[in-house]
């Protein structure tokens, strides 16, 4: 396989990472619908779409402020290009929930509205993460060099971790994990969001370690500091597992 895969059109071409960015949204949000009709929501349609708005503004500042921040010494080249070509996921997902999190306490509104986001959020990210990993070196989520035989040549001649597909096995397992928990037990409310979030935020910390990130503090970089600094929010997820679910009536 030869890094960038494009799909050819007439003398051009359409960046794969566009088409799959494109489809994560649309998959997902599709499979959010179903998952809605098929559930009781303790949130009317309207409060929801006011909801889905903070919580796209906040992703939209978080991912772009904490994709600027990612390298501090190219600060003194900011613009607005810049700004917008710079973005992270973990930024988008932390920001996106402070959004959601500020709309919710403005219109009153009390009930988990991330639960039901779950598992449209895991079938996007699985979708987009392939577009990055097809990408290769212009989306910048490879690993650092590595001699191990899964180690992926992304087109600079240099075998690297796949870090991308790491992430995709990993939003696998957490899927699977989650499926087989609710079989046997029933999440307290928001609690199923809480495990999503910070278990993603656990895996992000960890594979930093092998991503060639500019280090800032302490040896971690400013994704690995957002990152603990979501887990020390959701430190109650840790402590006390048993309280996210509870057994059937």
């Amino acid at each position: 396989m030869h890094f960038p895969v494009n799909i050819p059109l007439a003398k051009s071409y359409i960046q794969i990472h566009f088409v799959c960015e494109t489809l994560s949204y649309f998959f997902g949000y599709r499979y959010y619908i179903y998952l809605r009709k098929r559930s009781i929501d303790l949130i009317n349609t309207d409060n929801r779409l006011i909801i889905f708005i903070g919580a796209a503004v906040g992703a939209f500042i978080g991912s772009h402020v904490i994709g600027v921040l990612e390298n501090p010494t190219l600060l003194r080249h900011f613009s607005l290009i810049y700004f917008m070509g710079n973005k992270t996921i973990v930024g988008g997902m932390l920001g996106g929930l402070i959004g959601v999190e500020l709309t919710k306490k403005k219109i009153g509104v009390k009930a988990s509205s991330g639960d039901l986001m779950v598992y449209p959020l895991i079938l996007a990210m699985i979708i987009g993460r392939i577009g990055c990993f097809l990408g290769g070196l212009k989306d910048g989520t490879y690993g650092v060099a590595s001699n191990l035989p899964w180690a992926i040549n992304f087109g600079d001649g240099i075998p690297r971790h796949p870090t991308n597909l790491y992430e995709i096995l990993f939003w696998l397992l957490l899927w699977l994990v989650l499926i087989l928990t609710e079989r046997r037990h029933q999440f307290t409310d928001g609690s199923k969001f809480k495990i999503f979030l910070a278990g993603y935020l656990t895996f992000r910390l960890l594979v930093e370690f092998i991503k060639p990130d500019y280090i800032i503090l302490f040896g971690l970089s400013v994704i690995q500091l957002v990152c603990i600094a979501g887990i020390l929010y959701y430190y109650k997820v840790f402590l006390y597992p048993s309280k996210l679910t509870k057994s059937y009536a």
